[in-house]
């Protein structure tokens, strides 16, 4: 396909994504009932169809290797039978949710007699462009068909025919419960020029939605022309406070770091209060030495990590704290008060993810109040900032901007609010 022929098609993927929205969006019984049933069919489906998915994962993983691509990255592409069982058991949690469309809250009665309340309703149609894992295509189908809106999904060209095998699926489900085809729409092309036409076309799109490295993060924040959800970084902190439960704390610190290295939930940076420094360090260093992390440290911070058997040590340098890692590799720094390290997260973090470690009541509310970031935690690993553990179904990614969505974006960060009056023949004086 030409320039010309890609933005055609996308300018026709858009007017059919609004032809779509407005079935989608209807709050009624009936619509909710379809929408559900679409969900309930997509699930049907990827278990029936696991070989001929499977055999199409196969041509991407071919492909990769053939290309020389980074064990890592073929392992996220991989569509496992228990990747594709888990994606269709997130079918079925979502189509037993709530729909949360259509819902009136903050009803009150005025002065003059009229109501005044809040409809939640649709954001339309919402393009995300995304890379590797294929799975992600489901995921955001089933939350665009539960939101009521319509989508355009664009992945990574590397994943072309598992996405293209995974969205026929998603057009099945949609048919057999007589929602319009076009609710979900995939781009065809691995052609780059169609993600440029996507994010530059209002009329198509209402919102987009990028996951994926910072590199396409930061060119979509660039280049679009729509309001865009998204997050550039996961730098990501643990503050053990001078009242930390010892034991907590090396049990937290080592999930936050270790569980896995590549999420942007993951711990990148831990800064220490003096007090238990002496303490908790020489601990949780013999922890993450046993597993091969690199700990970039300060002074204060080396000399009580420097008789750790097998540690991998080196000094931190002014770029550190700020550096998402996704690697065995973290950040350490000792602090003298709780001022000092929130002060610290608040310049160098990405507002992500925070958490503290602490008995200490007032400082965990001062740490939650203060630290200025999506999702703060209190004796809490950081792993937990995710869609499915915050109760969300799924995510469609993270957010760290303020508007519209902050922190897991699940069925509600893909509405919006509008407002309502009810009356009975009132009139303002």
């Amino acid at each position: 396909m030409n320039s010309t022929d890609i933005q055609a098609s996308i300018a026709h993927m858009g007017a059919a994504a609004r032809a779509a929205s407005s079935q989608m969006a209807a709050a009624s019984t009936a619509s909710t009932a379809a929408r559900n049933a679409a969900l309930i069919a997509l699930a049907r489906l990827l278990r029936n169809d696991t070989g001929t998915l499977q055999a199409a994962n196969a041509r991407d993983i071919a492909a990769a290797e053939s290309a020389g691509l980074a064990t890592p990255l073929v392992d996220r592409l991989k569509l496992t039978d228990k990747i594709i069982e888990t994606v269709a058991q997130g079918c079925e949690q979502i189509a037993a949710m709530p729909d949360p469309i259509g819902e009136i809250t903050n009803l009150r009665s005025r002065p003059s007699g009229i109501q005044v309340g809040q409809m939640r309703v649709p954001l339309g149609v919402f393009g995300m462009i995304y890379e590797s894992r294929p799975n992600v295509t489901i995921e955001a189908a089933s939350l665009a068909i539960k939101s009521g809106n319509a989508a355009i999904l664009r992945g990574g060209s590397e994943a072309i025919h598992s996405n293209l095998a995974l969205w026929k699926i998603v057009q099945a489900a949609l048919l057999e419960a007589h929602l319009p085809p076009d609710a979900v729409q995939l781009v065809q092309t691995t052609d780059r020029a169609a993600v440029g036409f996507l994010i530059a076309s209002p009329e198509a799109v209402d919102v987009i939605i990028p996951r994926g490295g910072k590199g396409l993060i930061e060119r979509i924040s660039r280049e679009a022309k729509v309001p865009v959800i998204k997050h550039l970084d996961g730098n990501c902190h643990v503050y053990v406070d001078a009242s930390a439960d010892l034991e907590l704390a090396v049990r937290v610190t080592d999930n936050a770091k270790t569980n896995k290295y590549s999420p942007c939930n993951a711990a990148e940076s831990l800064l220490v209060h003096e007090a238990i420094a002496p303490a908790f360090l020489p601990k949780i260093g013999a922890v993450l030495a046993a597993k091969g992390v690199e700990m970039r440290g300060d002074a204060a911070a080396l000399a009580l990590l420097a008789s750790t058997a097998g540690a991998k040590l080196a000094a931190a340098t002014e770029r550190d704290w700020s550096e998402e890692y996704l690697a065995p590799i973290i950040s350490v720094k000792v602090v003298a008060s709780l001022d000092e390290a929130m002060a610290h997260i608040n310049r160098y973090g990405s507002h992500h993810t925070d958490a503290i470690l602490t008995e200490h009541h007032s400082n965990a509310m001062r740490f939650l109040r203060e630290v200025d970031s999506a999702s703060v935690m209190v004796n809490a690993s950081t792993r937990f900032a995710d869609g499915f553990e915050y109760g969300l179904g799924a995510e469609i990614g993270i957010s760290t901007d303020k508007f519209h969505a902050r922190g897991p974006v699940g069925i509600e960060g893909l509405t919006s609010m509008k407002w309502i009056v009810l009356g009975h023949g009132e009139v303002r004086g």
